[in-house]
């Protein structure tokens, strides 16, 4: 429990939606959440001395920068400060600066109040805080509106990030209940539709649109306990499956007409059971835990809240055997076709399922024919993405730390940031190769942004424009 918690045919795939010609990286992962952009001349070799077009001090956070009309947005804290900042994506020149005041604090150290990617386009920039709620600024900083949301029953704090698409904002909302997932007008803040998701628990992943080559365009939401489909226009449920989640990270991703999603889980309990829990820590024999007397533990006492979900200040059995249950289920790397279906999803509709190698935060990424997944210890695998069947796994050996940033492709390249800061550079392949490992010397826990053949990465605390021949 020590990580506990912190996304066919025999024609060839296509990776989903490549980058349009302005090569705008809107929202986390940037197009769709694929992790895929379209442009040419990304450098293999890059540190904070080469290949450096500009650098920017910028404060912390762990959301992630988006590239959107030649402006590069990212949000940040400074204690009770919510930041969002804009710069010229081109000089990395400081355009504005934007703040707001919490109205809420999180509660775990893992997360931050700048965990939320923020999704722009080319009239501006809407960002999610969670101590706060939406607030959508235009292109030039002013003001256009803002949604109070909150507060979130989530003791881990919320994480998962805005998508624009079409004319809709679309945010989910995953807690330990009240669950929901809201549509708002992009230009105005105005609820399009709102969808109750009383099946889902805590979770941090960020929706993805499905296109299908027939039918209605819908939303894919990866949970804690199920993988939900819901129609675009108006919010309805559609489709859904069961599924065993540690979280529900990252985002699905799409080919074709087959959404594809990672999840980390388990066939049987990481936990103890209650029983033998309470003989080592329940000092006054009354049948619960008291936060006193749980501190002491070494793998959960600092998820006290997580587990006390009534916030009494004690864990009853009861709760014990939700949280010893959370994550079981059907969980892996998935190829899913769910066609016409509605309702729950027959099995047949899951084409493979692969339970190796999986990651807990980074989500998958399907690229030329290829998918593939990253792993803390720089373990990398890629499959056919029709089959299942391995093609490759290995590893960054000079880069073998965390991995929470996604990973992302161009250029026929894929770019793999561990937390120590080291950017791994493949050539994309079935049989990839690892070209090259890029130390900048500063935490990484951001998706880098792709555009137009540079490459934004976000340290702790500087944000990089890389680029060839700089």
């Amino acid at each position: 429990m020590k990580n506990w918690p912190l996304r066919l045919c025999a024609l060839p795939f296509l990776a989903w939606i490549a980058a349009g010609a302005d090569n705008q990286w809107t929202q986390f992962r940037g197009p769709n959440g694929s992790g895929v952009d379209s442009a040419g001349g990304y450098p293999v070799e890059f540190s904070p001395s080469k290949n450096v077009v500009w650098k920017m001090p910028v404060p912390y956070g762990q959301s992630s920068p988006v590239v959107a009309g030649g402006r590069v947005y990212l949000t940040a804290s400074e204690g009770d400060r919510l930041l969002t900042i804009c710069l010229d994506a081109k000089t990395g020149n400081r355009l504005w600066q934007r703040e707001i005041r919490r109205k809420t604090r999180q509660i775990f150290r893992a997360n931050d109040p700048a965990s939320p990617t923020p999704a722009a386009d080319e009239s501006g920039v809407v960002a999610f805080f969670p101590d706060f709620g939406l607030v959508a600024y235009a292109r030039d900083g002013k003001d256009r509106w803002d949604l109070p949301l909150g507060p979130f029953q989530n003791f881990y704090g919320m994480a998962a990030s805005p998508i624009v698409t079409g004319d809709l904002l679309v945010l989910v909302c995953d807690q330990q209940s009240g669950s929901f997932l809201l549509a708002l007008d992009r230009k105005t803040g105005r609820q399009r539709w709102k969808t109750n998701r009383g099946a889902a628990g805590i979770g941090w992943a960020t929706p993805m649109v499905f296109r299908p080559k027939e039918g209605p365009a819908q939303l894919i939401v990866l949970g804690s306990t199920r993988l939900d489909s819901y129609y675009l226009d108006t919010g309805e449920p559609r489709w859904w499956m069961p599924m065993g989640s540690m979280g529900a990270l990252g985002t699905p991703v799409a080919a074709n007409d087959t959404v594809f999603v990672s999840t980390l889980g388990s066939t049987e309990p990481y936990m103890p059971t209650f029983e033998s829990v309470l003989a080592m820590y329940d000092k006054d024999h009354d049948g619960r835990l008291s936060r006193e007397e749980f501190k002491g533990d070494p793998d959960l006492g600092e998820h006290f809240g997580w587990i006390d979900t009534d916030g009494d200040g004690f864990i009853t059995a009861a709760e014990w055997n939700v949280a010893r249950n959370a994550g079981i289920g059907e969980y892996g790397a998935m190829a899913i076709e769910p066609g016409a279906a509605q309702g729950k999803l027959e099995p047949g509709s899951i084409r493979w399922r692969v339970k190796k190698n999986l990651p807990y935060i980074p989500a998958p990424l399907v690229y030329k024919d290829v998918y593939y997944m990253v792993r803390t210890g720089g373990i990398i695998t890629s499959l056919d993405p029709a089959t299942g069947r391995l093609l490759k796994e290995g590893r960054s050996r000079d880069a073998i730390g965390e991995y929470y940033a996604s990973p992302v492709a161009a250029d026929n390249k894929l770019f793999l940031a561990s937390t120590e800061g080291k950017m791994t550079v493949l050539k994309a392949a079935a049989e990839w190769e690892v070209l090259a490992v890029n130390d900048l010397n500063d935490e990484i826990h951001a998706t880098p942004a792709l555009s137009d053949g540079l490459i934004y990465v976000r340290t702790r605390s500087i944000l990089y424009c890389f680029g060839a021949s700089h």
